[in-house]
């Protein structure tokens, strides 16, 4: 990736960090009025940043990266924040439990499936595609990621009274939602989770598909942070599916060791559209 492309996205990444700051902050805790007010200052002050207004040297670098990849739209940004909205109880977009994966899809692509699309314009597309042809792998990639960060983080999500796992899948594999808060690992749990890594691994194989599509120099790391997520359902299964006492994740040693073959995998793609 070029520096000029690193740049930009460390903008995006940041506006996306200060963001979900505004719902884990001790400031937030404190008082949601509090939280909600400063919300509504962040969504209007967005609308500032891509008018080319700043309020700040970090509203600056994001203003500069819009000149810079005019095709960046406001709408995946203010999803966004509607998917953050989704996480905080009593407002009007909150869910505490999702009945159908339809519904999760929703947070799942507010959440994460948002960033694909604010970045695809910084990544560019190889020649012969289309930044729209490039839009559906972008967003599976996100979801694929916030699949696994739920899998991965159900015990976790436990502590602050959420289950992400559509209740409908409960219902089919037989696991209720007691189980689950009681962190109670059975044939039924582990089936469960066997099925919605499955559904992941969907995702992470149409997101694959859209390695090609992205300009040569923006696959690396795109193919990195694929293999290396995917990872972390590998893991979720060798430890038997029990993400309430073991938690998945694939050590720096084991990070360094796959980026060799992400390079690999990327050399064997054509630069540009094989007609």
């Amino acid at each position: 990736m070029t520096p000029e492309k690193a740049k930009a996205t460390w903008a995006v990444y940041t506006w996306c960090r200060r963001t979900d700051d505004l719902v884990d902050s001790p400031r937030a805790t404190m008082c949601k009025e509090t939280m909600l007010a400063d919300i509504a200052d962040w969504e209007s002050r967005l609308g500032g940043i891509f008018s080319g207004h700043a309020r700040d040297s970090l509203d600056a670098a994001l203003v500069d990266t819009i000149e810079r990849f005019p095709s960046m739209s406001i709408e995946p940004f203010e999803d966004m924040v509607k998917g953050m909205l989704m996480d905080i109880p009593g407002t009007p977009l909150a869910q505490m439990r999702y009945q159908t994966w339809e519904e999760l899809e929703v947070y799942c692509y507010r959440v994460a499936g948002t960033v694909g699309l604010m970045t695809l314009p910084i990544m560019g597309t190889a020649e012969g595609y289309s930044e729209e042809e490039a839009r559906k792998p972008a967003l599976s990639l996100g979801i694929a990621l916030q699949i696994t960060n739920i899998l991965r983080d159900v015990g976790e999500d436990t502590v602050r009274g959420r289950i992400y796992l559509p209740i409908e899948d409960l219902e089919r594999f037989g696991v209720s939602e007691e189980q689950i808060m009681d962190g109670f690992v059975d044939e039924n749990y582990r089936k469960l989770l066997q099925f919605e890594i499955e559904r992941a691994d969907q995702y992470y194989t149409a997101a694959e598909e859209g390695i090609a599509m992205l300009h040569p120099d923006a696959r690396m790391p795109v193919r990195a942070s694929l293999d290396i997520y995917r990872g972390i359902l590998a893991q979720l299964a060798a430890n038997n599916f029990d993400n309430f006492r073991k938690r998945a994740y694939v050590s720096k040693v084991k990070k360094f060791m796959m980026l060799p073959e992400a390079w690999w995998k990327v050399q064997q793609l054509p630069k540009s559209r094989i007609n």
